[in-house]
């Protein structure tokens, strides 16, 4: 008797957390703009044309792909923008493949290559070499972006007249992801089912909502909000800097918008899903504060969250049943919807459990590396944990 409550308690809480989700995100993703759409196919209708745009491309060892994503930088069909790279002391050939192209008759003069030799103390590399760039930014608004992102002509045109008509302080704009393999389909969908759990997209343009939106691979920032901020000086030793960089806009009062755009930029985040595990493995104990205790409570808290409704509507019996399929009903309806936006069909939900158990593994791995180094290593730089708690927003 007492199993059979417990059972009825943990499928109730199972059930109303993934459908009250499911059904918010039924209501409020439709909100959530699509800029993609012909009536965003147009020119920002400002007085003075075209506002000045810097894009801000920092970069450290990724010879790989710096020359793909500037070549797509150049060719945008914006009248009135600079493209500002920052080799961030790599030891491969970023530099001279940014020199390179600046001295190009393609460029036009629109790209200027900065070298950073040298990394002040009390900084992440990524987030100096953002700051130095935005110093010498001449725009109206500030584009932060990533090395590896891949954008289409029309791609900066469309968000900026979005931006102007919504008088919007800051707009993210989702980077359509670029999946090779079971793995990192997986992996990916998990994540977008966990970030629609966990975030809620259609509420950051809410004021009153603490909702919040940052995305490396896309933030428009408008200068003086940028400025009001406390630029990235504020965010100096953030290791999630595009999250954060959201948070501190979003606290000072601005107007903060973030919309989809299908294609209009794409990236592919890691190799395999253990490529995605490793990029995680940096960020996800800074995402709760470097906190073990936290950390050990949210690995709790995602299992019994994604593997209890699987094991539930195994283990239950009868009518205890009904709640686990409720919410394993919500949950690949999530699924369902991500299909629509992506390239994850839905009978992803069946590997669930699996992505589940990989993502529990990231989070525990994250704490351990950090906690047994004293700190994380980015890029070949040691960052020493006291400092990274220190420099928290």
């Amino acid at each position: 008797m007492h199993w059979q409550i417990v059972n009825w308690i943990a499928g109730g809480i199972l059930a109303l957390a993934w459908f009250s989700r499911i059904l918010e995100a039924a209501i409020g993703m439709p909100r959530v703009a699509n800029i993609a759409r012909p009536e965003w196919d147009r020119r920002p209708a400002t007085p003075s044309g075209e506002p000045r745009v810097s894009v801000v491309v920092p970069a450290r060892n990724e010879e790989e792909h710096i020359r793909e994503t500037l070549a797509r930088l150049l060719a945008l069909d914006y009248s009135n923008y600079e493209i500002i790279a920052v080799n961030d002391r790599s030891t491969d050939h970023t530099g001279q493949i940014m020199d390179e192209i600046a001295a190009s008759s393609r460029a036009h003069g629109l790209l200027q290559a900065i070298h950073i030799s040298e990394l002040p103390a009390g900084w992440l590399g990524k987030t100096h070499a953002m700051w130095t760039a935005g110093q010498q930014a001449t725009g109206d608004w500030l584009l932060f972006t990533d090395a590896d992102v891949l954008f289409k002509p029309d791609s900066l045109r469309r968000a900026v007249a979005y931006a102007e008509a919504e008088r919007a302080g800051h707009v993210v704009l989702f980077p359509r992801m670029i999946m090779k393999g079971w793995g990192e389909k997986m992996m990916i969908a998990f994540f977008q089912a966990l970030f629609v759990f966990g975030h809620r997209p259609w509420k950051v343009a809410d004021p009153k909502a603490p909702d919040h939106m940052g995305v490396g691979a896309f933030n428009l920032v408008r200068r003086p909000v940028y400025d009001a901020a406390g630029t990235y000086r504020a965010l100096r030793m953030e290791v999630v800097d595009d999250m954060k960089l959201g948070k501190v806009i979003k606290n000072a009062g601005f107007a903060q918008r973030n919309v989809s755009g299908d294609d209009l930029i794409s990236l592919h985040w890691a190799k395999g899903a253990f490529g995605i595990v490793d990029n995680l493995t940096k960020n996800f104990f800074a995402v709760l504060s470097f906190q073990w205790p936290r950390t050990v409570a949210c690995i709790v808290g995602l299992g019994f969250l994604n593997l209890g409704p699987f094991l539930g509507i195994w283990l239950a019996h009868g009518w205890a049943r009904v709640p686990y399929a409720i919410a394993l009903g919500s949950l690949f309806a999530i699924y369902c919807g991500m299909s629509a936006r992506s390239a994850v069909p839905p009978y992803y939900f069946f590997l669930h459990p699996v992505s589940t158990s990989l993502f529990m593994y990231t989070l525990t791995r994250s704490m351990f590396h950090t906690l047994w180094n004293g700190g994380i290593v980015w890029r070949g730089t040691k960052y020493p944990l006291e400092e990274l708690r220190k420099g928290l927003v």
